[in-house]
């Protein structure tokens, strides 16, 4: 794109921000936080709570399954992770109404509804890429560093998609629910150039990509989240190589996360550009919330510091001031 159309995509971004009309950043960008009822060895709970994305209303299609708008030539679409957001979302609901007396049996009944709903909708959405990879698809043309053309994958929709469809399965005891898992969760057994999610670079570092591009972005946000996906399919099936994923991934994450420290805030990726792909403030909170999450798991300090050191950076307005900067100099000159 060119700076005049970057500059015209921002501001529509900035239009969604400000006003009250629905968009899919509407959908996006809530508060995270950590849901600190996730039991750590078994499947429970979802590791974010996503309440507010759990009762999203603004787009829904005749089955009742979310749609995102993005507006102007993409308009009304689904998206794979926003409708498994959606699910693990009521999962929790559902899992808390369980709990709390309080609570009628009527809203306990649609939460369970509507996570089963989104693993409904996921296992009738798989698809087989050309290289006979199972993944969910996104049906539009989407604007990154190159234009990821329909229909394209991700990481975070696999990992997430299974997270779901893995505890729709303890709810149910359905099979098709595993079985859609089980055939998701090759993709992370695959390299990138195999069709999978995978790569693997010189050190050996293994990173699940959200965006599957050339060179890999190793987005901080999306990896993390697909890595749960993997250590959740361990929890249901035991399986070991997904066991021996997760660490892999936690290994990853321990000796490159100093690189997405700039010292002041977090990176939202690797970019490899010469200006680096600085996190927004929701990215940055999120970056801090998903490391809580991840020293919760594996008990790993590091993690614990650098959420700690992250959050200090944001109580720093000069420090929110040239993260802004930044980060919208980077937009204008790259993507």
């Amino acid at each position: 794109m060119s700076i005049a159309q970057r500059l015209h995509y921002y501001n529509r971004i900035a239009s969604a921000y400000l006003t009250s009309n629905s968009s899919h950043l509407t959908f996006w960008h809530d508060t995270p936080e950590e849901n600190l009822r996730a039991p750590l060895g078994e499947l429970g709970e979802y590791y974010m709570g996503f309440p507010r994305k759990a009762g999203y209303t603004a787009n829904l299609d005749a089955a009742g399954i979310p749609m995102l708008n993005y507006r102007g030539k993409i308009g009304l679409q689904y998206n794979p992770i926003a409708i498994a957001q959606w699910g693990l979302g009521n999962y929790n609901l559902f899992r808390e109404s369980q709990r709390h007396h309080e609570y009628s049996e009527t809203r306990s009944r649609e939460c369970r509804r509507k996570f089963l709903a989104a693993s409904d909708w996921l296992c009738s959405h798989l698809q087989q890429t050309r290289f006979g990879i199972w993944v969910w698809n996104h049906q539009f043309d989407w604007e990154y560093r190159n234009t990821l053309k329909s229909p394209w994958y991700s990481g975070l929709a696999q990992g997430q998609g299974i997270s779901l469809l893995v505890r729709a399965h303890a709810e149910t005891a359905e099979s098709k629910y595993l079985d859609t898992a089980r055939r998701a969760f090759i993709s992370f057994q695959k390299l990138v150039t195999e069709g999978g999610v995978t790569f693997v670079d010189e050190e050996q570092n293994i990173w699940f990509e959200e965006y599957v591009v050339s060179p890999p972005t190793h987005i901080l946000n999306g990896f993390l989240w697909a890595s749960w996906g993997v250590r959740d399919y361990f929890l249901a099936t035991k399986d070991m190589a997904a066991g021996k994923l997760f660490e892999r991934a936690t290994e990853t994450l321990r000796v490159n996360l100093h690189r997405y420290d700039l010292g002041f805030w977090s990176l939202y990726e690797q970019s490899g550009t010469r200006l680096p792909m600085i996190a927004s403030p929701f990215y940055h909170r999120l970056h801090i919330v998903q490391l809580g999450v991840m020293y919760h798991l594996t008990g790993e300090k590091l993690f614990a510091a650098y959420a700690d050191r992250w959050q200090a950076y944001a109580r720093h307005w000069s420090n929110r001031s040239r993260a802004l900067c930044y980060k919208s100099l980077f937009k204008l000159c790259y993507y």
